[in-house]
């Protein structure tokens, strides 16, 4: 049986025409052998996989070959050429930094740099994971790095540049390879498949590339492992069993299960996913990325940016026209939100099956924000019209007139107050012709909500609005915040006592105690309240903190004493009081003295014996 080689080492690139994804590396460098600029030191980053060694060990033959071919690519028939494809060759050598990183592997690497090349014009080293080398062996290395012998080229590699020291990274010319594109790769693979004879499926390559992740040496392993399962039949189904990949056709049912609104389907698709061992994180974040590429399919300009074989495209663009971008914008914001509380959550499926439904209820939600809009434009238009300057009771009986502000709850309150209490009645006289004015007051509707132009909330587009969905379905919502107190006015000065005024004060102070405002009550009964010309009374406030706290609340106070005592000229005036507590004394030094300022002696004492005050 023949010795099987692994498709990355059989088909590794030999000259830079072949190498996969890396023109703007490959174009330099053949620019510089060709004009003779070649650097004393180069430095090949990136990630795995994407031929950083392979570039090198290029250019070591490339540019010690005898016999150049006009396209700066070496003839691979020269003596230097077979000597290096054999493995050794004198002019190049390999050196692994991961195993020989210290201070004496670069002394030795330094020795032999002083010996001139026995065949080739230069005498190249190439240094794989350069970045593994100690601090020591890097400082070692810098002279040499920088003044090498005219036929001494170094190419370092590395995956981690940021490990390297910045004085070794000024000596060298840095070449940052890129990841692999997956139609570059997919390409590669199908050109590697049929020199070997074997069939294949092009979605089922670019699935291999996709989860390759831009390395083509974990693409090629993973194909060399697909044809052995399937017999060399590199198929779809195949590569998606192999691999444990999530299928596109599970997140094509979901997403028509979402714009259809059906839940029951959504989560046994989610079930059956779960039943074949995939994890919900993973999920989640595919049907995030399955969003995305909707998102993408929908704008011609962007289609390009979908790395999908042509039969995966076309199944994007047809589910694209299907739903809109705001659902997938709201879709999204869900999977993100999941994808981030998935981890701490105990019940992670319920996580998932969560977000699911929340998907299935976007047309709702929508609906749902809609209504709150419009309700709080309805609110704002009341409180609005509440915030009005209210018209007096009397003045509009005498010019028997309703004014539009009679809707104003505090009128109200007191016209029901003068039809339960027997009192005077200060109105004019009604004839047979004539009927009291509250009698013909017409009743208060609903004020139409305000319009754009009017209202200074701007132009509400409700029908184009994306909902935040995060406050939607928050199980917390916020608590509404309470409405500014309005000052309760009116006409009425009815006169009261201070025993009246007393009884009201106490039971104003009794509701504040049941309602636990207890800072409040104690204002209130630490000293009764001082009736003063006006209708003015005086509080007592004792401090600063107490002046706040009579602030805040008045309105609160007047509002229920005005109404209680049937004036509306109440006003709350705030009395100070100054505290004249002495302080006594603490220290040892604040007992002397006042010890000295009664008796001045004492002072003297203490001089003349020179005393402490310990």
């Amino acid at each position: 049986m023949d010795n099987f080689i692994v498709s990355a080492r059989k088909y590794r690139p030999t000259t830079f025409d072949s190498v996969v994804g890396q023109q703007h590396i490959t174009v330099t460098l053949k620019n510089a052998i060709k004009n003779k600029q070649l650097a004393q030191a180069f430095l090949f980053c990136g990630p795995r996989g994407v031929g950083k060694t392979t570039c090198a060990r290029i250019l070591a033959k490339t540019i010690n070959c005898a016999h150049l071919r006009d396209d700066i690519e070496a003839c691979g028939q020269c003596d230097n050429c077979i000597s290096f494809q054999n493995g050794n060759s004198f002019s190049i050598h390999e050196l692994d930094a991961a195993s020989n990183n210290s201070v004496d592997d670069i002394r030795n690497l330094i020795d032999q740099v002083r010996i001139p090349p026995q065949t080739g014009k230069y005498k190249i080293y190439i240094i794989d994971e350069v970045h593994m080398l100690s601090q020591q062996a890097f400082n070692a290395f810098l002279k040499t790095l920088e003044e090498p012998p005219t036929y001494a080229i170094f190419i370092l590699a590395t995956t981690e540049k940021h490990k390297i020291l910045p004085t070794i990274l000024s000596r060298c010319q840095i070449f940052d390879f890129n990841r692999i594109k997956v139609t570059d790769m997919a390409n590669h693979l199908a050109d590697i498949a049929d020199k070997e004879g074997i069939t294949y499926d092009a979605d089922g390559l670019h699935v291999i590339a996709q989860k390759a992740d831009g390395g083509l040496r974990d693409a090629l392993s993973m194909f060399d492992q697909i044809v052995s399962f399937s017999n060399k039949e590199v198929t779809y189904q195949a590569v998606i069993d192999n691999l444990n990949i999530l299928d596109y056709d599970y997140y094509f049912r979901l997403t028509d299960a979402i714009i259809a609104e059906d839940a029951p389907s959504a989560l046994l698709i989610l079930d059956e996913i779960l039943a074949h061992g995939f994890d919900g994180s993973h999920f989640i974040s595919g049907l995030a990325a399955h969003f995305r590429d909707l998102l993408v399919a929908k704008e011609p300009a962007t289609l390009k940016l979908l790395d999908t074989s042509d039969t995966i495209r076309t199944r994007y663009l047809q589910q694209s026209q299907q739903v809109s971008a705001g659902l997938l914008l709201s879709a999204l914001s869900i999977a993100n939100q999941c994808e981030i509380n998935y981890r701490t959550s105990k019940n992670q499926r319920l996580q998932v099956e969560l977000a699911l439904l929340k998907m299935c209820h976007i047309a709702v939600a929508v609906q749902v924000a809609k209504n709150g809009m419009a309700q709080l434009q309805t609110e704002a238009a009341e409180k609005k019209k509440r915030s009005e300057p209210v018209m007096p009771a009397n003045a509009a009986a005498q010019s028997g007139t309703v004014s539009d502000s009679v809707g104003n709850s505090a009128q109200h309150v007191v016209v029901a107050r003068e039809s339960d209490q027997p009192t005077t009645d200060h109105r004019p006289p009604t004839t047979d012709h004539q009927s009291p004015v509250t009698s013909h007051q017409p009743p208060v509707t609903n004020p139409q909500p305000p319009t754009p132009a009017s209202s200074g909330w701007g132009e509400v587009k409700l029908r184009n609005e994306i909902p935040d969905l995060g406050k939607i379905f928050d199980d917390k919502q916020e608590a509404a915040q309470p409405e500014e107190p309005v000052l309760l006015s009116g006409e009425e000065r009815e006169p009261f006592s201070h025993d009246d005024l007393l009884s009201q004060w106490h039971a104003f102070a009794d509701t504040l105690k049941a309602a636990n405002k207890i800072n409040l009550f104690t204002l209130m009964t630490a000293n009764p309240p001082k009736l003063m010309d006006g209708f003015r009374i005086g509080v007592v406030v004792e401090n600063s903190i107490q002046q706040d706290l009579l602030n805040t609340s008045k309105i609160d106070i007047l509002n229920d004493l005005r109404m209680k005592l049937r004036n509306f000229a109440v006003d709350l005036v705030p009395i100070q009081v100054t505290n004249d507590t002495v302080r006594k004394p603490y220290t040892a030094q604040e007992k002397y003295q006042a010890m000295a300022a009664k008796n001045p002696s004492l002072d003297v004492l203490r001089k003349t014996f020179n005393l402490g005050l310990e």
